[in-house]
C-alpha cells in the first residue's frame, strides 16, 4: 500500500483548552491566557458528519516565516484553501494555526472556516493533526488538505469523499500518480491518529492499513508552497495561464 501524507507533533491540552466554538457569530479572537481561538461560525448541523481540517500551524522556515500569509493573486496562500474547503460539501471545517496564529487572524478571511490553536506546533505535523482530530471527534470521515496549496480544486476535494467505501479507511488524491492531498480518513483511524508524534504526520500510518487513491489529475494542483522561490514559480504558471485562458477567448 503506498502512503502520503505527513506528520507534525505537539503536546495539547484537552479539546476543550484547544478550541471554544460559540454559537452567535463572532470574530475570531485569540486568547493567550488559555490558549484558545474562538470560532467564527457555528457547524451547520446537517445530516453529513464529513468534516473537512485545514493543517496552517508551521512556521515556514524555509520560506523566511509568514508563509501563509504571502499573497498569490493578491490573497493570502491560506485564503485560498480556505475559499477552496468553503466551495465543498463538507459540513464544518477546522483550520489549525500554531506560529503567527494572531497575525493570520487579521490577514486571512477564514470562509466560515474555524480556528483551533495547536499550541504544541513546533513539534510538527502530528501535533497539527491530533488538535484537528480533538476538535472534530464528531465526524464520521476527515477531509484534511494543506494550508501552503493555494491551488486546491474544490472538485479534487469531492472526488475524494465520492471515492470512500470498499473497506479502506483512508482515501488519497492522487497527482501525476503520485499520491497527495486531499486525503479522507475515516474514523476508525481517529484513535491511532492521536497517538501520532513528531514531523512526518499520517503517512507512515496510511502505509498500514487499507488506504485507497483517486486520480485528481486536472483538479486543480497539489503544488505547494515552502520558499519563496515556489511562491514566484507558481505566480508564474498562473499568469501563463491566465494569459492561455485570455488568448483562447473568443473575440
Amino acid at each position: 500500500m503506498r502512503h502520503g501524507y505527513e506528520d507534525r507533533g505537539a503536546v495539547l491540552t484537552t479539546v476543550a483548552d484547544v478550541v471554544a466554538i460559540r454559537s452567535e457569530p463572532m470574530l475570531p479572537c485569540l486568547s493567550r491566557s488559555c490558549g484558545r481561538i474562538h470560532s467564527a461560525k457555528a457547524p451547520r448541523g446537517g445530516a453529513s458528519r464529513d468534516r473537512g481540517l485545514v493543517l496552517a500551524a508551521g512556521e515556514g522556515r524555509r520560506f523566511g516565516g509568514s508563509k501563509l500569509i504571502a499573497e498569490l493573486d493578491g490573497s493570502p496562500l491560506l485564503e485560498h484553501v480556505l475559499s477552496a474547503m468553503s466551495a465543498t460539501s463538507v459540513d464544518r471545517v477546522v483550520c489549525v494555526l500554531g506560529a503567527g496564529a494572531d497575525e493570520t487572524l487579521r490577514r486571512v478571511d477564514l470562509h466560515g472556516a474555524e480556528p483551533v490553536l495547536c499550541e504544541g506546533w513546533k513539534e510538527g505535523q502530528a501535533a497539527s493533526l491530533r488538535a484537528g482530530i480533538e476538535a472534530l471527534a464528531e465526524a464520521e470521515a476527515i477531509v484534511i488538505v494543506l494550508g501552503d496549496q493555494p491551488l486546491l480544486s474544490p472538485a479534487a476535494v469531492e472526488r475524494v469523499l465520492a471515492a470512500r467505501g470498499g473497506g479502506a479507511l483512508a482515501v488519497r488524491a492522487t497527482h501525476g500518480n503520485v499520491p497527495s492531498h486531499p486525503t479522507l480518513v475515516e474514523r476508525p483511524l481517529f484513535d491511532a491518529m492521536r497517538e501520532l508524534r513528531g514531523d512526518r504526520g499520517a503517512q507512515d500510518l496510511l502505509g498500514r492499513v487499507e488506504t485507497g487513491e483517486v486520480a485528481c489529475d486536472g483538479l486543480g494542483s497539489a503544488a505547494d508552497v515552502d520558499t519563496v522561490d515556489d511562491l514566484a514559480a507558481l505566480g508564474q504558471r498562473r499568469a501563463k495561464a491566465i494569459g492561455l485562458q485570455t488568448q483562447e477567448k473568443p473575440t
